[in-house]
């Protein structure tokens, strides 16, 4: 059975918070009274240990530990002398430039410079010519004049065109310029909640209670002899490992109503725990299963570190999706507004520095740009789109250990080589290396030599699971079962069950497999559970509690068209325009929020 809720569901169970708020009195908004928080004690305001110190404000420039500066004198037609300042933000990575001009008069404008073939070209200040720059590309010189030396420069016709990446150089420089990313409905309306409404933040505690269990599915669980031919087909080729599951369900089958991407072999009721191979998509793969169906001693392991699962979530489906890695790139892209880099809320206020706009040390990107939106070069050859993690709102801890040391542990994340949160030691880190591996693991200051070589990074919470060596299992993360510590999110009074989303590694011989998950109903003990039945290598929680934070696309291409697959039916509502077409997020217009992409690696 599918439990479906329309927009207008959500609406009503937003307004019908703000009235209960109404009605309960001032004094359940009023805020924690912080006991337990000065265990802290004030050493948190002190130094930081090496260069994670931050003692005054900066700009994200000079955040930037790699970053190479060249400058040019210039002279414009009009004789008004200037300098133009072109920063690499990270040579290694090359695609990020930010070109500065700063008149005589004092008047200065900064454009945020995308190149689209990091690994063939470079970009130069011309020293010829003051008003252009060069594109090396092997031994070819590309000249190109940018600067805004009249009114009719191609820069700034550039940035008057509004759209996310104005096409320079024709086409070989792309100027990233700032949009309104796309907002949901009931994002809006827990935006509008949280900053206009007094003790707003109370207010998702209620809706949680409110929007618990909302998107909850089960599926028919029947035997495999009695659906006879109309199985979907055989277990996939070269496909991830299967899932262990109890003996007592090795026959039976399932029959998922909410699965919206179609199967090779087509639909039908499916073997949990197995893995099929997604159509007009090689080297995708799709599984289904209930935490109830997994393998009894996995159920019965690791008690002290994980909570006995209570027969909802463990009767709720989870879908899953896989890429092979040999075939896929993984990206990663920021939203318009989130994750922001400013101080999060949620952590103890003695880990605030007030001298500081932010635990980094910024309050802001600008004069970079981010766009929410898949770069025109990836988009050819994009092939899935993913929600990203927690905004900054909660991704920093309030409660543990990690709430008493680096401002709170505030979630780091990198794109395109510039660090725009640093990462911090012990949190659940997926990265993206220069020679496109991917990586989980949980974060340490000696990984800090490693930054030098990410492209990609998003930090989110402490790990699911992790693979023990010396046992070579998949075993719990150490805080799977501590709702303050482990920074879990849902209501204060640890109410855990809700929609949740994961992403996590598996090796199956020499592949390696990304693979995303979303868990129509569940608290992190089942969602460990899952993660150690199919034998993953490390999870990593991502974002929970409505479709569009849990969103997942996938695209089949045929000529120049494009079809759009949900991991879950009703993930399409998110897409739906007010004439009934359907444009896809991330790929098709910009968002508020960040976001992971996969895309094909050309054969």
């Amino acid at each position: 059975m599918t439990n479906k809720h329309s927009r207008h569901a959500h609406r009503q169970l937003v307004l019908f918070a703000l009235g209960l708020i109404g009605l309960s009195g001032a004094q359940t908004l009023l805020p924690p009274d912080g006991r337990g928080a000065a265990a802290a004690g004030s050493a948190a305001q002190g130094k930081e240990a090496g260069d994670r110190e931050v003692a005054v404000p900066r700009s994200i420039v000079e955040l930037q530990p790699f970053r190479q500066t060249s400058s040019n004198s210039m002279e414009s037609s009009k004789s008004t002398q200037g300098a133009a300042t072109l920063v690499n933000l990270n040579p290694a990575v090359n695609a990020w430039y930010l070109l500065t001009v700063v008149r005589k008069d004092g008047s200065e404008a900064s454009y945020h410079l995308e190149n689209p073939q990091p690994r063939a070209q470079t970009l130069l200040l011309d020293p010829s010519d003051p008003a252009s720059v060069e594109l090396l590309e092997g031994d070819a010189h590309h000249p190109c004049k940018l600067l805004p030396d009249d009114a009719n420069s191609p820069l700034l016709e550039a940035s008057k065109s509004h759209v996310p990446y104005a096409p320079l150089c024709e086409g070989r420089l792309y100027l990233r310029n700032p949009v309104k990313g796309h907002l949901t409905r009931l994002e809006a309306e827990a935006e509008f909640v949280r900053n206009q409404v007094w003790g707003g933040e109370k207010v998702t505690v209620i809706m949680h209670h409110l929007l618990e269990d909302t998107h909850r599915e089960t599926a028919e669980l029947s035997s495999a002899a009695a659906q006879g031919a109309g199985i979907a087909g055989a277990a996939a080729e070269d496909a991830p490992q299967p899932a262990a599951l109890d003996a007592r369900y090795a026959d039976r089958v399932l029959t998922p109503s909410g699965l919206g991407l179609p199967l090779e072999d087509g639909h039908g009721p499916v073997r949990p725990g197995t893995w099929y191979a997604a159509s007009g998509n090689p080297g995708v793969y799709v599984s289904v299963i209930e935490p109830e169906l997994v393998d009894a001693a996995i159920l019965e392991s690791h008690k002290a570190t994980v909570n006995a699962l209570d027969s909802v979530e463990a009767s709720s489906l989870c879908y899953l999706v896989a890429f092979d890695l040999e075939r896929f790139d993984l990206g990663y892209a920021l939203g318009t507004e989130h994750p922001s880099v400013e101080w999060s809320e949620h952590i103890q206020p003695q880990m605030k520095d007030p001298r500081l706009p932010g635990p980094d040390g910024i309050g802001t990107i600008a004069p970079l740009v981010s766009t929410g939106l898949v770069s025109p070069q990836s988009a050819k050859v994009t092939v899935a789109t993913f929600a990203g993690g927690f905004k900054r709102m909660h991704g920093a801890f309030k409660y543990g250990q990690l709430a008493t040391v680096n401002h709170g542990s505030h979630y780091g994340f990198i794109e395109n080589g510039v660090v725009f949160s640093k990462l911090q030691p012990g949190l659940a880190t997926v990265f993206v290396l220069q020679d496109g591996s991917v990586q989980m693991k949980t974060w340490n200051a000696q990984d800090d030599r490693l930054l030098a070589k990410i492209r990609h990074a998003r930090q989110s919470g402490v790990p699911l699971v992790e693979f023990d060596e010396r046992s070579q299992a998949t075993v719990p993360g150490q805080l799977v079962n501590q709702w303050g510590p482990g920074n879990w999110s849902g209501s204060e009074d640890m109410k855990l069950r809700t929609l949740r989303a994961g992403a996590a590694l598996q090796s199956n011989g020499k592949k390696l497999f990304l693979i995303y998950a979303v868990f129509s109903d569940a608290t992190p003990s089942a969602m460990a559970r899952v993660f150690q039945a199919y034998r993953f290598r490390y999870g990593i929680h991502l974002d929970m509690n409505a479709l569009e934070h849990s969103y997942f696309a996938l695209y089949r291409r045929s000529g120049s068209q494009l079809f759009v697959d949900y991991l879950i039916d009703g993930m399409s509502q998110v897409d739906e325009t007010a004439t009934g077409s359907r444009v896809p997020r991330f790929l098709g217009y910009a968002d508020n929020r960040d976001f992971f992409f996969v895309t094909r690696r050309s054969q």
